[in-house]
């Protein structure tokens, strides 16, 4: 009886191993963008800290499971004019067995509709381009395009992020544009506390999306600080939804401008 046990839970966990997606692993930069940009003359330095307390636990296609990792990502962005800037990202990553180990880096140019336009809505787009290391993500050259449309209606905060991916060198290479959409709805309790919830998804290839399964589905529960215009502060818990997706990761974001000059008024 007790080798039959044996038997079945082995079983279980090999069935676990060979049904799951190997996918990339993006939960570095969990972040719904907002479409302002930096202003020029000033550097925004962020942090972003990323822990999956309930992950994948097995090696997948020679992919680190992403159980109790650690993600630490340094973003850095310049603004350059009052509608345009280019943000540059370093990815790292520390877990038990493997210690801290460099992950890659992306680049990220952006550019905004400026407020002389007197748009309804705040309207930019970024796309971003960068390298990951095989051993956490099988798809190592990737490019993003993320058009980004927010609103604030009174205490409420509206943010869409309908991402498209597409990979340049990897297993996916063949599958075209992906969708990856992000949603943030946020709601200013005092002027110093909002809250919140984020939504992240990848449903797979435009035209053809993966079954539910295989999709990868989080809902961030969200706070941010609005504690100065110099700082960003922003910490949440999230849920994975399907089972191809990390089931608990804790995040938090705490970023600084800085100013190195008197900021143009040309737009």
């Amino acid at each position: 009886m007790r080798d039959l046990r044996l038997a079945l839970r082995l079983a279980a966990a090999l069935f676990c191993v060979f049904s799951l997606k190997a996918y990339g692993q993006g939960n570095y930069e969990i972040q719904v963008y907002g479409s302002d940009t930096v202003p020029p003359k000033t550097t925004m330095v962020e942090l972003h800290s990323n822990f999956t307390a309930k992950g994948q636990r097995y090696l997948v296609d020679g992919v680190y499971p992403t159980y109790h990792q650690q993600h630490e990502t340094i973003e850095i962005t310049q603004g350059i004019n009052n509608w345009s800037e280019v943000g540059f990202y370093i990815f790292t990553s520390e877990q038990n067995g493997h210690g801290l180990q460099w992950v890659g880096d992306h680049i990220r140019p952006r550019v905004r509709v400026p407020d002389s336009w007197h748009w309804p809505v705040g309207v930019s787009i970024s796309t971003e381009v960068g390298y990951q290391r095989a051993m956490y993500s099988p798809d190592t050259w990737t490019w993003e395009i993320r058009p980004i449309i927010d609103k604030s209606i009174g205490r409420w905060y509206f943010s869409v992020n309908p991402a498209l991916e597409r990979t340049w060198h990897g297993p996916d290479v063949n599958q075209g544009l992906g969708f990856a959409p992000g949603v943030k709805v946020g709601y200013d309790f005092t002027r110093v506390i909002s809250g919140g919830v984020e939504y992240y998804a990848d449903y797979g290839r435009l035209g053809s999306f993966d079954v539910l399964h295989n999709q990868q589905q989080q809902v961030f529960v969200v706070s941010d600080l609005n504690v100065s215009p110099q700082w960003e502060i922003n910490f949440g818990v999230g849920l994975g939804a399907t089972s191809a997706t990390d089931h608990l990761i804790i995040k938090g974001i705490i970023g600084r401008r800085f100013s190195w000059g008197k900021h143009s008024e040309i737009e």
